[in-house]
């Protein structure tokens, strides 16, 4: 690991006088794959919503490369490395492969960028190298719509990472995907850990346990263990309220 890039400490939230995320201290390493886990309700999306901005906290602090998240707003968020994917994939179902990617380079981010733009050899670069590293060099001529749903996920873990974040969180991931497609994405989560942090929510235990450095465990909204997998999956307290169940 190479120093810190999120600090998250004392965050807490509440809606309606209910504690979501409760005094939580939350951190993560550069190039860490640093999973959460923890049984429904335990505040894992909340504390992503948090850290991309699309939730305030109540109170505590979220560090990321020196910057305040919680006093920025979501786009500035995203503008600072920071890339959010929600668990049903997101992609422009009318256009391209290539034509999402394509729309998701930084230099398109503005009205002045868009009228301006001109697709160039550094783009087309970007576009192949992206498209190689999520499996879908073959189909970057196809409409999005076509693809199947663990290859929308792709698409959309591509869209994010043509925006080259420094962090990147993705909610369920490998959710209604084949055994396959979920061997591919583990394989792709690992490789784009070497250049990057990246935080993941899931619940499937087999996949978990191949790729997490580093596993935490929420329950009722604060940390209950953390550490790497072999020895929380052990932990007499994760077995009985989440892996018990």
């Amino acid at each position: 690991m190479n120093g810190l890039v999120l600090s998250v400490e004392n965050l807490t939230v509440s809606f309606d006088g209910f504690k979501a995320i409760d005094e939580l201290n939350f951190y993560v390493d550069a190039n860490e794959l640093h999973v959460v886990i923890g049984p429904n309700g335990a505040g894992k999306t909340t504390l992503l919503d948090m850290i991309c901005g699309k939730t305030k906290p109540t109170s505590g602090t979220i560090c990321f490369n020196g910057l305040h998240l919680e006093q920025m707003l979501e786009y500035q968020i995203t503008r600072a490395g920071v890339g959010r994917k929600f668990q049903n994939p997101m992609v422009y179902e009318e256009l391209t492969v290539e034509e999402n990617l394509e729309i998701s380079y930084p230099r398109k981010r503005d009205v002045l960028g868009s009228l301006f733009f001109r697709r160039d050899a550094a783009l087309r670069e970007a576009i192949d190298e992206i498209a190689g590293k999520i499996f879908l060099s073959d189909q970057l001529g196809r409409r999005a719509g076509l693809l199947s749903h663990g290859q929308k996920q792709w698409l959309e873990i591509g869209m994010l990472l043509m925006q080259d974040p420094a962090l990147l969180m993705l909610d369920e991931p490998v959710a209604g995907m084949s055994a396959k497609e979920r061997e591919l994405t583990a394989e792709l989560l690992r490789e784009i850990a070497r250049g990057r942090s990246v935080i993941v929510i899931e619940h499937d235990m087999e996949f978990v346990r191949s790729i997490a450095h580093k596993v935490t465990v929420l329950h009722q909204g604060r940390k209950l263990v953390e550490g790497p997998m072999s020895a929380v999956q052990q932990d007499p307290r994760v077995v009985e309220v989440y892996l018990g169940h």
